[in-house]
């Protein structure tokens, strides 16, 4: 493939354009490959923006886009609290969103890469435990 013919990186500058103007980008993806459709579409925002603005795009501009930022979008007193923590800063480099070190939700805090819950309670977590339905239920 020529170089030229990769719309992303012009798409991702448009994109940028708008938010630098006032209006309003979100990320979305369909939830295919375990997760990574969403970290692979702020990865290619980030090739025509600020990766402050992808994040921002990924987060509280989502939430407004989508009526949900009277809850959701950033941390603030009575906002719901589901959130990651990260191990590296994605300031530095926007790849560094995949280095999940916790995942809170709904005031569960959970390891990141195993998904084991560690406060209130600690319980291990069966590494399918979620992936697999039984067909017969």
């Amino acid at each position: 493939m020529v170089k030229e013919e990769y719309i992303f990186p012009r798409l991702a500058k448009s994109a940028g354009d708008v938010i630098r103007a006032g209006g309003k980008v979100g990320v979305g993806a369909h939830g295919q490959r375990q997760g990574i459709g969403f970290h692979w579409e702020m990865w290619s925002l980030a090739t025509g923006m600020s990766n402050h603005e992808v994040l921002r795009a990924a987060t509280l501009l989502g939430a407004e886009i989508s009526g949900l930022d009277r809850d959701l979008g950033m941390i603030d007193i009575g906002k719901l609290a589901d959130l990651v923590v990260l191990d590296e800063d994605p300031l530095e480099n926007i790849r560094n969103t995949n280095s999940i070190c916790y995942v809170i939700k709904n005031g569960v805090v959970y390891k990141g890469d195993t998904l084991t819950e560690i406060w209130p309670q600690h319980r291990e977590r069966s590494w399918l435990e979620g992936w697999y339905m039984d067909p017969l239920k």
